[in-house]
């Protein structure tokens, strides 16, 4: 009796289901709810963790460190492309200099092909892309600072090849190199190229870059002659140098405006992406001193680094002599011609003039010296201090470019603060 009062107690009796439709839907069951409402906290509770600084302690009381490399990794990937970014040019000119050194290979295969023409080509294809109407009348406008460019590009610069011929280095050709480098016209498309990257007028750029160029088949023989060959006869290839000329400067930069007036769709893609399209500009460009530092590798190493490193310093010397004659020179015709209402004083004008009138071109130069036979000395020591001082010339040019832009961006974010 007792055993069985303890079963009774003990076993409970067994549970009937009943069928669903039977259930009242108002009276749920206990079990159901917690079993609701603990899921329901576990859903909410997850991502409030999720979004908990990764700092903070978990319920172990353990700091949870398991985002905090990634998100050093973003940021410090983020610093990286910003400074990529903000300086592209004078890094592809850089890595350009430094490939053509430790594989010259390439750069020679490049040579073949007359890449070097290609991308000078494609620089001007892009220069009348994004080449505005407007920018045309700009420079229309700006004549009198065009005009003072090609004189200083072709008159008064080619003076400095007389103080740089007093100077005593051997090979003696360094000297003669640099001191014909200075009679040459201004760079076919570096000039254009970081006018535009500065924002400046880049359509006086461009038409102080094809007047001088074509201008300098000319005037370049008897400036030679003048201040470098005393009297040597200097042959120069005119006609093929003026066919090079239109087939790389003038038709490129005519096409590429023909597409942006013709096409409504082209113009409003270039204007949209000029970042990309500066950006293919500049990686033009950089192919130049690729090749040219990979033809000239060979000589380079046969010259002890000493009498090279005081060339290099010779060229910086020459580039910064030009950059500070033109910037004194257009202040002083910018103060007798009117001051702050004078077409000089215009930042946009005066940052073009100066750094095409501040340059000087490599290719025109090497057509001369192999014209020249051998009459001022070995061609290949002629040209060698001339790569390096067109190499100098632009990546001093490049930083000087991103400094005034950062200055720019400084100076509209502290007005709109």
């Amino acid at each position: 009796m007792a055993g069985t009062i303890q079963a009774l107690i003990l076993t409970p009796p067994p549970a009937q289901t009943l069928p669903f439709a039977h259930r009242l839907p108002h009276f749920p069951s206990k079990h159901a709810a917690f079993r609701f409402n603990h899921r329901l906290s576990r859903c909410i509770s997850n991502p409030v963790k999720a979004c908990q600084h990764p700092d903070q302690k978990d319920g172990n009381g353990n700091k949870a460190h398991r985002h905090s490399g990634s998100v050093k990794s973003l940021n410090w990937a983020k610093r990286l492309s910003n400074f990529m970014a903000n300086n592209f040019l004078p890094l592809a000119l850089v890595g350009g200099v430094a490939l053509g050194i430790a594989n010259p290979s390439l750069g020679c295969l490049a040579d073949t092909y007359s890449l070097s023409k290609f991308s000078t080509f494609g620089i001007f294809i892009i220069s009348g892309l994004t080449l505005h109407t407007g920018e045309i009348v700009a420079a229309a406008e700006a004549w009198p600072v065009g005009i003072f460019g090609l004189v200083s590009i072709l008159l008064f610069t080619p003076y400095f090849s007389r103080v740089i011929l007093q100077l005593q280095l051997q090979p003696q050709e360094f000297v003669r190199g640099l001191a014909l480098f200075c009679c040459m016209p201004t760079t076919l498309s570096s000039g254009v190229a970081l006018t535009q990257l500065a924002r400046a007028n880049s359509s006086l750029a461009l038409a102080m870059t094809v007047i001088s160029n074509l201008l300098g088949i000319l005037i370049v023989p008897f400036s030679i002659s003048k201040f470098v060959a005393d009297g040597v006869g200097v042959s120069v290839p005119t006609k093929q140098l003026f066919k090079s000329l239109v087939l790389t400067l003038l038709i490129p930069l005519i096409l590429g405006k023909i597409c942006r007036e013709s096409f409504r769709g082209v113009a409003d893609f270039v204007d949209e992406n000029r970042k990309l399209f500066s950006k293919l500009s500049a990686i033009f460009l950089s192919l130049v001193p690729w090749i040219q530092v990979s033809r000239s590798r060979s000589l380079l190493l046969m010259v002890k680094p000493p009498v090279f490193l005081v060339a290099i310093g010779m060229g910086i010397l020459l580039h910064i002599g030009l950059f500070v004659f033109n910037a004194l020179a257009v202040k002083g015709v910018s103060a007798l011609s009117g001051g702050s209402r004078s077409v000089f004083s215009k930042k946009e004008n005066a940052t073009a003039v100066l750094l095409v009138a501040s340059q000087k071109t490599l290719p025109v130069m090497v057509a001369v010296v192999e014209q020249l036979g051998g009459a001022l000395g070995e061609s290949g020591l002629l040209v060698l201090p001339c790569v390096a001082a067109h190499l100098n010339q632009i990546i001093m040019d490049s930083f000087l470019v991103n400094f005034w832009l950062r200055k720019d961006l400084s100076t509209n974010s502290t007005k709109v603060s």
